[in-house]
């Protein structure tokens, strides 16, 4: 019997050593691919993995004197200042409400745009909307906001001057709290819909056409084709990209948000990202914004997790 396993365990490792010899000379082969994806991986490694170490500053009472070593603990005491505070349903209602909208609004018109894109038969029809809408998405912020206070301004706006024009009062829409989150995601989606809808035009690059001709010759339309040959072929990259932006949902950015702030709309505009940049930057209460952003980055993890779970229960198509 000891005899058997020794020979056994002699066996397995020449098997061990010549699997991992063809491990590396599979690298060695492909040296030049890994040598590209090297600098992303280095990258990820000191600007995401290695800045994980200042997280327990959110569990600390954080002096810079002192340094994160030596500052004292204080356990979730930030966090549950965080969450007794008065405007913590007002953060979540807004981050909630701003990540819900834009997705159900954002999500789906790039899908569109490509399945457009791609029913177009004149080429240079089909280059000239794809310069048009991919354009926005290398403004930069600054000016895509700048632009918004230009034409809706209240006494030169563009848009005011057409509401007056058919009899009706200029409206301050920077303003209003009720216009805040439609100006946010509809403006959005001007900048992001023609560099977002480029996956999906790769992805429907790769429909097979023998299907589109084995339809016509069936009698159905091109709607029918679309919805019973394009949106499966292309359905696996539409539940990988849901997954993701859903999995960012409370993940909106403050940049955005923060030029179209002010006083006046505070009620509809303060979201968890503001408020972190508030505490953190302009308060200096360092370890409160770390507390609040490591909860944020919490909840969108949950999220990720849990719909990536569901995807994968309900299709064959998931991250991992």
């Amino acid at each position: 019997m000891a005899e058997a396993e020794v020979s056994a365990l002699a066996g397995t490792v020449p098997e061990a050593k010549r699997d991992f010899k063809r491990k590396w000379s599979r690298i060695a082969r492909n040296w030049q691919l890994y040598l590209l994806i090297f600098p992303v991986i280095v990258y990820y490694i000191l600007f995401h993995y290695v800045p994980m170490y200042g997280i327990q500053i959110a569990f600390k009472d954080f002096i810079a004197t002192k340094g994160i070593t030596g500052s004292p603990w204080v356990g979730t005491e930030h966090f549950e200042r965080f969450f007794h505070s008065y405007f913590f349903w007002r953060l979540i209602k807004n981050t909630l409400g701003l990540g819900l909208y834009s997705l159900a609004l954002g999500f789906p018109i790039p899908i569109i745009l490509a399945l457009l894109m791609n029913e177009a038969k004149s080429a240079k029809f089909k280059k000239f909307v794809q310069t048009v809408t991919y354009a926005p998405h290398f403004l930069s912020t600054v000016v895509v906001v700048g632009m918004m206070m230009i034409f809706l301004s209240p006494r030169y706006g563009v848009v005011n001057h057409l509401i007056t024009m058919f009899g009706g009062n200029p409206i301050n829409f920077m303003a209003e709290p009720a216009w805040f989150k439609s100006l946010y995601v509809l403006s959005d989606v001007w900048q992001t819909m023609g560099w977002s809808s480029i996956i999906y035009l790769a992805a429907l690059a790769g429909v097979d056409h023998q299907l589109h001709e084995a339809a016509r010759v069936d009698g159905a339309n091109r709607l029918r084709r679309i919805w019973h040959i394009n949106l499966p072929g292309i359905r696996p990259t539409i539940i990988i990209l849901l997954i993701l932006n859903i999995g960012s949902i409370m993940g909106i950015g403050f940049e955005k948000v923060l030029l179209m702030q002010n006083n006046l709309n505070m009620e509809t505009s303060d979201i968890i990202d503001t408020y972190v940049y508030r505490a953190g930057i302009e308060g200096a209460e360092y370890s409160f914004s770390a507390a609040i952003g490591l909860f944020n980055s919490v909840i969108n993890f949950v999220l990720l997790i849990v719909v990536n779970r569901v995807a994968k229960r309900m299709s064959d198509t998931s991250l991992w």
